[in-house]
């Protein structure tokens, strides 16, 4: 089990950016997938992005690609969700993620405790 902390949430404009942290307590991430879910209210959870943490492959979901951008410090066992051109319909919630795989991480990962993106004018 990896114990995770999210943060960098907050209010942005539209067409803003803001940057996501999600750091790994007590063990790093190696041999782990670490990614974001998000979820709006009344909507079902979804899938942001996810980075293999050993091999660097990326993945986005198809609403943020383009816009978003995930990464990874090895050093200070943290992984960055970078979004830009924010839209309303990006406000949500939204959780790190860390599991054994990316096709894993929905069902069997653990989770963080959410942060709030609110994208406003």
């Amino acid at each position: 089990q990896v114990q995770l902390v999210d943060s960098g949430g907050g209010l942005v404009q539209p067409g803003g950016s803001l940057r996501l942290s999600c750091a790994a307590s007590g063990r790093t991430f190696s041999s782990y997938a670490v990614g974001w879910f998000r979820q709006a209210p009344g909507k079902e959870r979804e899938f942001v992005a996810a980075i293999d943490w050993n091999s660097g492959d990326v993945y986005y979901g198809e609403s943020v690609k383009g816009r978003f951008t995930i990464s990874k410090n090895n050093a200070e066992r943290t992984v960055y969700l970078q979004m830009a051109s924010l839209k309303s319909e990006d406000t949500a919630v939204y959780y790190c993620n860390a599991a054994k795989t990316v096709a894993s991480m929905n069902l069997y990962g653990d989770w963080g405790q959410g942060t709030q993106v609110t994208v406003s004018s």
